[in-house]
């Protein structure tokens, strides 16, 4: 399996096709406006109720599959947040282990021990793709929001969008990442591209949300793209897909519990 290079250089390099950042008025932005669009991005991103939907990350360098990670995810909604579990389907040295998130803590399961390690949502679970990734969050509920303005950037498919873009910063622990460039679609408010930086300012990757469907009653990104800020040779391909309805009882989000977890 091959990704296209090209495509995702342009993305890169070339594809920003930005008619330029609106700002005027810029401190009249309230934080609760900036707030109202990413809480719309996030019922975008997640069904705002208990679900479940299988994801594979692959991870690609210099357009080759050098791994392949299949995992299911089980959100429970939790006020603004949700309890999330992953469950590891593939490849068969990792099948059974166990993500939890539970308020801002996050742990891994390894059904070989029978023993929860706590863990951070900034280490890599596969290429560029992070614990946190893989694990059910709404923004809001991690970051603090602020509106910069409107640009029109390119998006995931190589078409131009106008957009809110709004900068997040880390406001709980659980937070994978210290900021966020954010683009949001003005007309829609769907999640379009992410930028995502440590402390220090320094550029961790870039991500594009594309292939929408129909999913739990909402148009849905089923595709993250997430290009390496360091090597844009490496590029990993989230793909989500059987978004469903399902009740998940809250015992499943304890780690004591997590031994007991069965397929």
């Amino acid at each position: 399996m091959e990704l296209q290079r090209r495509e995702f250089t342009q993305l890169l390099f070339g594809g920003a096709a930005a008619a330029g950042l609106t700002s005027l008025g810029l401190p009249a932005f309230a934080a609760g406006s900036a707030n109202s669009i990413l809480t719309k991005a996030d019922a975008i991103r997640n069904p705002q109720t208990s679900f479940a939907v299988d994801v594979t990350l692959s991870a690609y360098e210099r357009g080759k599959l050098k791994d392949q990670t299949k995992v299911t995810t089980y959100s429970r909604a939790s006020g603004r947040q949700f309890q999330t579990l992953v469950h590891i389907n593939a490849p068969s040295a990792d099948r059974g282990k166990i993500l939890l998130r539970n308020g801002n803590i996050l742990w891994l399961y390894d059904p070989a021990s029978k023993a929860s390690v706590r863990i951070s949502p900034r280490q890599r679970l596969l290429g560029n793709a992070s614990n946190g990734d893989v694990v059910s969050s709404n923004l809001v509920g991690d970051y603090s929001a602020s509106l910069q303005g409107q640009e029109t950037i390119a998006d995931g498919d190589k078409k131009n969008r106008s957009c809110h873009k709004l900068h997040l910063t880390a406001a709980a622990k659980s937070a994978p990442y210290s900021a966020v460039d954010f683009w949001v679609d003005e007309r829609n408010n769907s999640p379009i591209k992410g930028k995502y930086f440590t402390k220090s300012g320094q550029l961790i990757k870039v991500a594009w949300y594309r292939k929408w469907k129909n999913q739990m009653g909402a148009s849905r990104p089923t595709e993250v793209v997430i290009a390496d800020g360091f090597d844009p040779n490496k590029v990993t391909v989230m793909t989500m897909g059987n978004f469903r309805a399902k009740k998940l009882p809250e015992s499943w989000f304890n780690k004591e519990w997590l031994p007991n977890f069965k397929v």
